[in-house]
């Protein structure tokens, strides 16, 4: 009984009242009456606020805090919320806020860290069979040849470019991972210099002319030959989002099918939209395909080379340009995928 707000506040009501009437028993004029009607009033004045005042001041926050350490201590932080810091009067507020607080801070930290062995063990997975395939694959060509068909020279030499190409592939891999890893870690810089955005992506599509002829897809870049395209940014790096973005095009088009590259100025910004119409990508997949080793038909991918890793060296280095990469795409008609950069200014 006395553990609670009623209690101590009928124990505190009654002593008050108490020491009132003793108080006006002192007085020669004070009557029975009196004395009864005074008593009557302090208890229940007394009593109403020392009710409230212990309820919801004290007893209120005290309940809030023994639940919120209830939930740390059995590491249910599920439906933890930070609330919002309104004003109170309560002495216990302010630590109420602070452990809440803290709570919300450790259920932060319990899902990044949920997310983080999720991935680690998605990137093991992933990594692990990418490894795998061109090391097998080159391992199984030289002990083939180690055991006896090395004396063919027709079949020494097919063998021996398989294992070329698959070593290729090993290499451009490791590569693409340890650029990825240095530009999340910051090791690598970026340079920025000024060049025409323009000039920059008809040295890809020529570079690249080759490639789409082979399938006989044919590249269209549309912009204005009245204008320039000037902008300030790592030239080399943005040279290989355009390469990147280009050749998937190409590759995931069908044959026969166009590429088309936009380039227009809106304001400030360099608008690049580069548009296939190809496969196309299902919706379940746009929002991971700029994930490492993330690929919308594995199989087919393979097939096709590639390390699973370029759309994601593409989101990092718009990153630190400060601009994002986006995706459209529909099933059976194809994808376009844009970006923007800073438009230079002539003094």
């Amino acid at each position: 009984m006395f553990t609670t707000s009623r209690g101590i506040a009928l124990v505190l009501a009654l002593a008050i009242s108490a020491l009132t009437v003793a108080f006006l028993s002192l007085m020669e004029s004070a009557t029975a009456t009196l004395l009864i009607v005074a008593g009557g009033i302090s208890f229940s004045v007394s009593y109403l606020l020392m009710n409230i005042t212990l309820e919801y001041l004290i007893f209120k926050e005290i309940s809030s805090i023994y639940v919120m350490l209830e939930k740390i201590q059995k590491k249910d932080l599920s439906n933890v919320v930070d609330k919002p810091n309104r004003a109170s009067i309560s002495p216990l507020k302010k630590i109420n806020k602070t452990i809440n607080s803290y709570a919300v801070a450790k259920n932060k930290e319990i899902e990044t860290l949920q997310k983080n062995a999720v991935f680690r063990r998605e990137f093991i997975a992933d990594i692990s069979h990418e490894l795998k395939t061109p090391i097998f694959a080159a391992q199984g060509y030289v002990h083939t040849l180690l055991d006896g068909a090395v004396e063919d020279e027709a079949v020494r030499y097919k063998f021996l470019k398989r294992a070329a190409k698959s070593l290729n592939s090993l290499d451009k891999l490791v590569h693409d991972l340890l650029t990825l890893n240095q530009m999340e870690s910051g090791v690598i810089k970026f340079h920025f210099e000024s060049f025409d955005l323009k000039d920059l992506v008809l040295e890809v599509i020529e570079e690249l002319e080759q490639k789409a002829a082979k399938r006989d897809v044919l590249i269209r870049f549309y912009f204005d030959k009245k204008k320039s395209y000037p902008t300030y940014a790592d030239k080399d790096k943005i040279f290989r989002v355009c390469q990147n973005l280009i050749s998937n095009a190409i590759k995931y088009n069908h044959d026969g099918g166009e590429v088309e590259v936009h380039l227009k100025q809106h304001k400030n910004q360099l608008h690049v939209d580069i548009k296939d119409n190809g496969q196309g990508i299902p919706p379940e997949d746009i929002k991971r395909v700029f994930e490492r080793f993330y690929r919308v038909e594995k199989s087919r991918s393979r097939e096709k080379g590639g390390t699973g890793l370029g759309l994601a060296i593409v989101k990092h280095i718009l990153e630190g340009h400060k601009s994002k990469i986006s995706v459209t795409s529909t099933v059976g008609k194809g994808s376009m995928f844009s970006f923007e950069l800073p438009l230079e200014k002539k003094n």
